[in-house]
């Protein structure tokens, strides 16, 4: 059994749904779909979810959406002309223009992109449709209900047709609409391959699968034919936008493996994301690069810091009570640096600095900012000596200061920081060292 997430690229326009029909009916193992919103036709197109996003503002500044409202309705009506379905999309639109004055919350809003998609595709499969609410769940605090979801998702097992489901949001127990974050599509796809036990889960996109690079920045960059769930994970957090971060958690946890698949090139053979390493003959050290610009640094310097118990513990409250959330923390003897994602405002670093002092009486601070982080990822790394220093020469030959420098215990990354002007030409001079 194999469930399928279509993006929101393969659901645009007529003739993509009419692709993902065909990919879809090619197979009769492929009976769970997972949709996201339409999205862009075109570069000057506008996504369905942020159309949706748009009325809702619309609605509480104006006390109407209809405007807005109606190019969602255009964009539904042309779609149900153009695929030639017997469906008339207008009450269901009708519905949404109804509820959106008691709504409370964007979530609502933005969800009826896949909500009405999931009702399109549903009809041009004849499928069985199934609304999120019934079976994705979180509590009065809106946490999403893990087990409860579970459990819920577990019946369609027994389904005899196949099944439409929206991807994005679920319910809360007051019944209003929660939805999970952008590309949370991926999530629900997860949800549903591991309640339903699935051989597998494909993710349909408009790419032949994982690239080593970013394409946007090292020109023709190789395809990644596998990797693991926990490179994935390394990768997607630092800016890798394939796929969602969090949906490997679900599947992770039944070992399903996940395919990426490319719905306009079906026949590629895609990017195959499995539990463990399956070792092969020239395997290759590093199996990908990623990164991401504008993070900030503090960096702490007080003598004899090391003999201080409760210096860090006091440090990281500072930043709990600000809400900031720590991503690294490269130490020395009496240097401490909290590299976080934030990006402050002059009073709020003048605050953070404060803050410090009080808390752990510092000889020095100093905040740096535009500082990229920069991800090498690999279980090859950890077997094959001499992989850091090959980052570093790459970097130096190319004139590019480290700014920091942190690897992990499990050696599967190695993460540097260079200064936000060094970041393109960074990736391209640890790529072609690997790769080239």
């Amino acid at each position: 059994m194999i469930v399928c997430k279509f993006g929101g690229t393969s659901m645009a326009t007529a003739e993509t749904i009419n692709k993902v029909k065909d990919i879809i009916l090619s197979d009769p193992e492929r009976k769970f779909i997972v949709v996201s919103a339409p999205g862009k036709r075109d570069s000057k197109d506008i996504k369905v979810t942020d159309l949706l996003y748009k009325a809702y503002d619309e609605q509480q500044k104006n006390g109407s959406c209809k405007e807005t409202l109606n190019k969602v309705r255009d964009r539904f009506v042309s779609l149900c002309e153009n695929l030639k379905i017997d469906l008339d999309i207008n009450p269901y639109i009708d519905e949404i223009a109804k509820q959106m004055p008691k709504t409370i919350s964007a979530d609502y809003a933005a969800s009826r992109g896949e909500y009405l998609a999931g009702i399109v595709m549903a009809k041009v499969l004849n499928f069985k449709f199934i609304d999120a609410t019934e079976i994705i769940k979180f509590n009065a605090n809106g946490v999403f209900e893990n087990e409860l979801s579970n459990d819920l998702i577990k019946r369609l097992k027994n389904e005899k047709s196949g099944v439409v489901i929206p991807g994005f949001y679920g319910k809360m127990p007051d019944k209003s609409i929660k939805t999970f974050t952008r590309g949370g599509s991926d999530f629900t796809g997860a949800l549903i391959a591991r309640g339903v036990n699935a051989s597998l889960y494909e993710n349909w996109t408009d790419v032949d699968g994982f690239s080593v690079a970013n394409p946007q920045i090292v020109k023709n960059p190789k395809s990644m034919e596998s990797l693991t769930y926990e490179e994935l994970r390394e990768l997607s957090y630092m800016g890798a936008s394939v796929l969602h971060p969090d949906s490997i958690f679900p599947v992770k946890v039944e070992g399903i493996p996940i395919q990426i698949k490319n719905t306009f090139n079906p026949s590629a053979k895609g990017t195959m994301i499995t539990k463990e390493l399956h070792t092969k003959e020239n395997q290759p050290i590093v199996t990908g690069v990623a990164g991401r610009k504008h993070n900030t640094s503090v960096l702490l310097k007080k003598p004899m810091m090391n003999n201080e118990i409760g210096f860090a513990r006091k440090v990281l409250s500072v930043f709990e009570r600000r809400c900031i959330s720590v991503e690294h923390l490269p130490t020395g003897i009496d240097t401490m640096s909290v590299v976080f994602s934030n990006v402050l405002t002059k009073e709020e670093e003048a605050n953070l600095i404060e803050d410090l002092k009080i808390a752990v009486n510092p000889s020095f601070i100093e905040i740096e900012k535009n500082l990229s982080l920069i991800a090498i990822v690999g279980h090859g790394m950890a077997s094959t000596k001499g992989t850091a220093a090959k980052v570093f020469t790459a970097l130096a030959n190319s004139d590019i200061n480290i700014i920091l420098i942190d690897q992990g215990s499990s050696e599967l990354n190695i993460i540097v920081g260079v200064e936000d002007k060094d970041f393109e030409n960074a990736i391209n001079a640890i790529y072609s060292a690997f790769y080239e």
